[in-house]
């Protein structure tokens, strides 16, 4: 009685991407940005623990986020792979999964982003430790979970690098869209040195959010050539390549 997603339109499904696309992006401004970025103070461990002590539903609240994003991004790999599974099968399962496997990795780090609640919260089998060690201990873990996505990004960057090619052969997306995400893929993968990286997130960070918004908005408003789409998922069925 439903229609399922299978059975809808490249462009409608394409459209349904566009906005959890956007979601991604989003969830990590308000997540990361606006509330993790406002309470984290990166070499004073101190404050850092008070404004969280402060703060905890706040905090928590930025993790809630996270958890959100990572849903998000899971399901933008997934659907990226039927939207150009008719370009290359093979080589869409691959960017799917590098993708897929990035968010387990950033997920797994977000652990470490929760780690401070449990030991800042004054539970009596932490009362041997110091107040001023549990607070560097907090800040530490911080920070490995700053590291954490900062792998987590690198996937991303090979993802991103992979389905703009993908993009550019697809014939039923337009060319610029895939020079955007193979631009913004190379960009990511400044993390492979983690120094310029950190050096060149902000640059890095704006040409991927142009990147997304560029994309989305295009999905949202032009949409998928159904026509071309559905010409190459045919081809690509009578193919053993494929």
């Amino acid at each position: 009685m439903t229609t399922s997603i299978s059975e809808t339109s490249p462009s409608t499904r394409g459209r349904i991407l566009a906005g959890l696309y956007l979601s991604v992006i989003v969830c990590g401004i308000i997540a990361q940005a606006v509330i993790a970025d406002g309470l984290v103070v990166p070499n004073d461990a101190g404050k850092t623990a008070a404004n969280i002590l402060a703060n905890k539903s706040l905090y928590r609240l930025a993790y809630t986020i996270f958890m959100v994003e990572m849903v998000a991004q899971v399901v933008v790999s997934a659907m990226f792979y039927d939207l150009l599974k008719p370009v290359n099968r093979s080589l869409a399962r691959i960017t799917a999964i590098i993708g897929i496997t990035g968010a387990g990795i950033k997920t797994f780090a977000r652990l470490f982003y929760y780690a401070p609640l449990i030991l800042l919260s004054g539970v009596p089998y932490l009362s041997a430790i110091e107040p001023t060690q549990l607070a560097t201990l907090s800040l530490a873990f911080i920070k490995i979970n700053n590291q954490g996505a900062a792998i987590a990004l690198i996937f991303f960057g090979f993802e991103t690098l992979l389905r703009g090619w993908l993009i550019y052969r697809s014939e039923f997306l337009p060319r610029f869209l895939g020079v955007l995400s193979m631009v913004g893929g190379l960009g990511w993968l400044t993390y492979l040195w983690p120094p310029l990286g950190s050096q060149a997130f902000v640059g890095v960070a704006l040409f991927a959010i142009v990147g997304v918004i560029a994309t989305s908005g295009w999905l949202f408003i032009r949409g998928v050539d159904d026509a071309k789409w559905r010409e190459r998922a045919a081809l690509a069925a009578t193919s053993i390549w494929r």
